[in-house]
């Protein structure tokens, strides 16, 4: 659902609305990283109180108009309030679908798990990228690119109603083996912990927030910049979807490096190659050096994305680990939301290039925090 926008949102701003600003091109994202933030934390919290399941299912519900509002919009506003749908439809759904896999892997698989659920979802965006790039060059940006979403729509809700069992009790006979005293947390008092108190919560929940912050540039800003600089939308169709591609199939084995290694060290080497990658965008001026940094900004964010939400339930007490999930996905996708208004208010009054240094600038420091306030990162409670 998230890979039909990748390439051709942007586009469409432009080339049919006519939208000349950054700031209102990226307005989709907003509303986007608004409304998925939020749906994250009201997941999260029901999740520990309704179950995991019913949350799944009313997040489909929801993202059944998205594509037939962005197919036949006559407005831009029409294609920003589908992308709130899309965010609430992302984070009930998807908060419902970690949480649920970290019910059932367990401890000890918890980093593997997180790679083979966000390695699912990110080389689907990737593919789903290509098409609608492949689309759009053949039949133009509307409607044909967004007629696939229909169907992943419809997949996603009959799969979630006729093939997915409740999880929670899973979580509630893991807390029998936990000490009783950590379970009984309030909501307000989870969001205190994972926000700022819990010093190793914070530095994954500021992590979270600048990997999303970066991934609006690359979203939002880079393919507008490439067709500038005179690429084919083929190309960047290229450049758009191999960032997502090789981040997902770096999944696969970050994850479950995690496990082994610990989640600090990855957490932090990720952060500063992104940092790099990032760069690498305003220092390159063709095709292929723009092709290797955004697979190199690929490679770093496998390598903290699966790591930093297995982190979070190494801590998390499984009483209140919906919860902590939850609110840790608040901030990484306010991410999108701050992303998307700083970076249009940047780029429209300074321009592209110094927009990019200033992310790569906070990413670097980012990975700087999480070295500096991160606990050693335990696997599992021993």
């Amino acid at each position: 659902m998230v890979g039909l926008e990748r390439t051709v949102v942007p586009l469409i701003a432009s080339a049919e609305f006519g939208v000349a600003s950054r700031a209102l091109i990226l307005s989709f994202l907003i509303a986007f990283g608004l409304a998925k933030a939020a749906a994250n934390l009201l997941a999260g919290g029901l999740s520990d109180r309704m179950g995991r399941r019913s949350i799944l299912i009313a997040g489909w519900i929801v993202g059944l108009p998205v594509p037939l509002l962005i197919m036949f919009a006559p407005h831009w506003s029409w294609v920003v309030f589908a992308n709130a749908l899309l965010g609430i439809n992302q984070g009930l759904c998807w908060s419902a679908a970690v949480i649920m896999k970290i019910d059932l892997a367990g401890p000890r698989q918890r980093g593997l798990a997180m790679g083979l659920n966000e390695s699912a979802g990110y080389l689907a965006a990737s593919l789903a990228g290509m098409l609608t790039g492949f689309l759009a060059t053949a039949y133009g940006l509307r409607p044909v690119p967004f007629m696939p979403g229909v169907a992943f729509a419809l997949l996603g809700l009959v799969g979630s109603v006729f093939f997915v069992r409740e999880t929670h009790h899973r979580a509630r006979d893991e807390a029998h083996n936990h000490a009783p005293a950590e379970g009984a947390y309030s909501f307000a008092e989870v969001f205190h912990l994972t926000s700022w108190k819990h010093r190793t919560l914070f530095s994954i929940s500021q992590a979270g927030f600048v990997n999303n912050l970066n991934d609006v540039l690359v979203w939002g800003l880079v393919p507008v910049a490439l067709t500038e600089a005179g690429l084919s939308l083929k190309q960047t169709a290229a450049i758009s979807s191999v960032y997502p591609g090789v981040w997902g199939l770096g999944q696969l084995m970050t994850g479950a490096l995690s496990d082994r290694w610990g989640r600090k060290g990855l957490i932090v080497a990720g952060m500063w190659v992104q940092a790099m990658a990032i760069a690498l965008f305003v220092i390159a001026r063709a095709f292929w050096p723009w092709l290797i940094a955004a697979a190199a900004l690929g490679v770093g964010t496998a390598l903290v994305y699966p790591t930093l939400l297995a982190a979070v339930s190494d801590v998390a007490h499984p009483n209140w680990r919906g919860s902590a999930v939850g609110v840790y996905r608040l901030w990484r996708d306010g991410g999108y939301a701050v992303g998307a208004l700083g970076l249009g208010w940047l780029s429209d009054r300074f321009g592209y290039s110094p927009t990019v240094w200033v992310v790569a600038a906070l990413t670097f420091l980012s990975g700087t925090v999480a070295m500096g306030f991160m606990g050693g990162g335990s696997h599992h409670h021993g």
